[in-house]
């Protein structure tokens, strides 16, 4: 019998990691889990990881990446409207791992993503927790849609080819229930955001009975003079009323950004996308997600959802455009990540402020990167960078990794500090951890401590570097200089070049 992933026998990589001296070569299994909306799939890959940099700290770039098996793809099955059927998403990937011949113990890393309408529904946070019994083997990212717009930005490989090419470029991420899209420029996100459009809005069975609608489904259904329930039968001509909308709903965006109609502004789940007002200043266009295979003609199959007509209207809209406008990702569907690795093993600096040690050793805590420019609001750049991330508010799990660029004084150090006072002092139960890449963690902690006298337990260490997609480990601190290693690990992407 094939133990699954989540199972708890395992072994602790920040462990295998911290006694890294004289060990040029990391060779890692590891697993990528995607749970989305539409559809599920699982990959197992091994990495070889090399050994960058000299002393105390090192980083471990991934050199060669071999991908051992991948999973056919599952539609994700659903208990009712509001519940994923976790007992066959078990089942899958027990059944995945006896296919692959591995076992958990097997697995020295790994990344299970929740996204798009899954990640509503009510079990989709205890699904996550499950997965964390791991205890920091894996990476669990419940992403909401601007975090989920990251993933796939990266995932598609749009990011890659915007830097490449030194262009601006509009990704545009499909799946079952929300429509992700990322402005790129120059191989950087400029902004993202997500519609209520997608395949399985609607879904029917093999006698055309609907199963599933979601509350943009009956939208849709409403705007073309039905208002469809579960239960009820659905037409062909009814299939392709609806499908087609939802694609001119979404041609109406990518044309015209923020001047489009009321129905798209409707069906908005986040603000409209940020310095876009329609293609004309874009390079290019790249899909990605499930009905990408439509658009790029990769397949005709049905799935008793609305994605070949959605599909069909856009790539009927996307060949007219200038040739070589529209390009294909280097993911589509299977645009996500692939596991756990680009493994950064850092000390910190010897200036570190702290309160308390005892929720160290923390495990997979979520980076939230902030580049502060010295000068502009410390808060409104933190606030910023909860909601790419899709935090609502400041919690447990998380790290807060502060880059600034600027000088660094007395009085841009106390605005860092007070902004981090005014959002994170209404929770003094849960600890702040602040990682910091210049030399003045000591000095921000003794202003949040001594003069804004901050009630919640403090960690403040510098000397750390972190990327946006990142997640960290920290240990206790080390040595009489009271030095705390620290494991930063990246979501890595099937479509990443190597070096």
């Amino acid at each position: 019998m094939h133990d699954a992933a989540f199972g708890h026998e395992h072994r602790n990589l920040y462990e295998k990691a911290t006694d890294i001296e004289g060990i040029e070569q990391l060779t890692l299994t590891s697993v990528g889990i995607d749970i989305g909306s539409s559809t599920s799939h699982l990959l197992f890959s091994r990495l070889t990881l090399r050994r960058e940099g000299a002393g105390h700290s090192a980083q471990f770039k991934v050199t060669e990446r071999e991908v051992l098996w991948s999973s056919p793809i599952l539609l994700t099955p659903y208990l009712s409207t509001t519940l994923i059927d976790f007992e066959k998403i078990k089942h899958f990937i027990h059944d995945c791992y006896h296919s692959a011949d591995l076992h958990s113990h097997d697995i020295d890393t790994g990344a299970v993503v929740i996204t798009g309408e899954a990640l509503k529904k009510e079990n989709a946070q205890p699904i996550s927790e499950h997965f964390m019994h791991s205890s920091g083997k894996f990476i669990c990212a419940s992403a909401g849609p601007h975090h989920e717009a990251l993933l796939a930005a990266f995932g598609s490989g749009s990011v890659q080819m915007s830097k490449a090419a030194q262009s601006r470029i509009l990704n545009v991420d499909m799946g079952g229930g929300t429509t992700k899209l990322s402005l790129i420029e120059n191989g950087k996100i400029f902004s993202t955001a997500a519609i209520n459009i997608g395949a399985r809005l609607i879904a029917y069975d093999d006698n055309n009975i609907v199963i599933r609608i979601e509350d943009a489904g009956r939208i849709f259904s409403a705007e073309v003079g039905h208002k469809l329930v579960v239960g009820d039968m659905i037409s062909d001509e009814l299939k392709r009323k609806i499908g087609a909308l939802m694609g001119e709903t979404l041609i109406d965006l990518i044309k015209n950004g923020s001047a489009m109609g009321t129905l798209g502004h409707r069906l908005m789940i986040t603000p409209v996308l940020e310095g876009f007002s329609g293609l004309g200043g874009t390079d290019y266009i790249i899909f990605s997600g499930g009905v990408a295979e439509y658009i790029y003609r990769h397949t005709s199959e049905r799935f008793g959802d609305l994605g070949l007509h959605l599909g069909g209207t856009l790539r009927a809209y996307l060949e007219e455009l200038p040739i070589g406008t529209l390009i294909e990702p280097t993911q589509g569907i299977r645009a996500t990540v692939i596991g756990a690795s680009e493994y950064t093993v850092q000390v910190s600096g010897a200036t570190s402020f702290f309160t308390s040690t005892a929720t160290l050793p923390a495990y997979g805590l979520k980076a939230v990167y902030i580049a502060h420019e010295v000068g502009t609001s410390f808060l409104e750049t933190l606030k910023k960078a909860f909601l790419k991330y899709d935090i609502p508010e400041f919690g447990a799990g998380m790290a807060l990794s502060i880059s600034i660029n600027g000088d660094l004084n007395y009085a841009s150090l106390k605005e860092v500090a007070s902004g981090l006072s005014e959002v994170v002092k209404h929770k003094p139960e849960i600890p702040l951890i602040v990682t910091i890449e210049q030399d003045v963690a000591r000095a921000l902690g003794s202003i949040l401590k001594n003069e804004l006298k901050l009630p919640n337990e403090l960690i403040s260490i510098d000397g750390i570097s972190v990327g946006i997609l990142d997640y960290i480990d920290i240990g206790k601190p080390v040595s009489m200089m009271e030095l705390f290693p620290v494991t930063v690990k990246s979501l890595l992407f099937s479509s990443e070049p190597l070096l």
